[in-house]
């Protein structure tokens, strides 16, 4: 019997994402606490993987077979959402006020059997209620991040930055690049792009820079970007898609916003558990 089977779409050895890397992160504080954690890509989830699990926690689920959501009434899950896909287009910035009408939205009857919907910010709890008017939306307010990549967070803090601006080069069209481009071009900024690269890589080189700039055209749940950002000590010049910045912590930075990341990993983790035991 394992105690919690994790699902997601896929795991941080395939795809270095920022889900997939705050899932690892969980995973193997859950490990360390000493549970026995079976991670499941979502369409390789069979049956008796629900049915000898004690628990279930369902990250991305896009390939689950439906048929298997029947069986997971009869456990405790919970859903650690990492975007909107209570939308067929999964992203809100379609629609007036971040709402979509009735008939676009999926899903519900699966979000409604969780025990709780785990939000990444109250931005992101706020629109998810919004749309699917649901009671049991809840807000864990950060997102995790382990000690080796606080670690890289910390010694970025003590870099001399450059003043360029940071752009993250992303072929993505909802990450905004193009649009950081012309704002850095129009207003005359020095602007470095930062190419992708694998995560340690990517913020060392970020880090350098004095400021980040990030337009994205989806509302992002959290943006780790962001927050990444501003644990190195950097400026961010953003938007109101961004679900941290709508945070109390918000205004940490450096050293002082690490510090609060550290606590919120162990409070996120014990915030789950206490759900799924409860």
């Amino acid at each position: 019997m394992n105690d919690i089977l994790f699902i997601a779409d896929f795991f941080s050895d395939q795809v270095a994402g920022g889900g997939e890397l705050n899932n690892q992160v969980l995973i193997e504080d859950l490990i360390h606490d000493g549970y026995k954690v079976c991670c499941k890509k979502s369409h390789e989830v069979k049956a008796c993987d629900i049915l000898n699990s004690s628990n279930v926690i369902v990250a991305n689920f896009v390939n689950l077979n439906p048929q298997l959501r029947t069986l997971l009434r009869a456990k405790p899950y919970v859903i650690y959402e990492h975007d909107h896909k209570y939308l067929a287009s999964r992203n809100p910035a379609f629609y007036k006020n971040y709402k979509a009408p009735k008939e676009k939205i999926i899903n519900r009857d699966f979000y409604k059997q969780a025990r709780a919907v785990l939000c990444q910010t109250q931005f992101h709890a706020n629109i998810a209620t919004s749309n699917l008017g649901l009671f049991n939306i809840k807000s864990l307010g950060g997102n995790l991040w382990s000690d080796s990549q606080f670690s890289l967070l910390e010694g970025a803090c003590s870099v001399d930055k450059k003043k360029a601006h940071a752009i993250m080069d992303s072929s993505n069209w909802h990450k905004g690049t193009q649009e950081a481009l012309m704002y850095c071009q129009t207003l005359a900024i020095e602007h470095v792009l930062i190419k992708p690269q694998e995560p340690a890589a990517f913020l060392e080189d970020l880090g350098q820079y004095s400021t980040l700039v990030f337009f994205p055209k989806t509302p992002e749940t959290l943006s780790r970007i962001v927050v990444e950002a501003r644990m190195m000590g950097m400026a961010t010049k953003t938007t109101k898609n961004i679900g941290a910045i709508h945070e109390p912590w918000f205004h940490k930075k450096g050293l002082d916003l690490i510090e609060f990341m550290r606590y919120k990993r162990e409070e996120i983790k014990n915030i789950i558990l206490d759900i799924l035991n409860g």
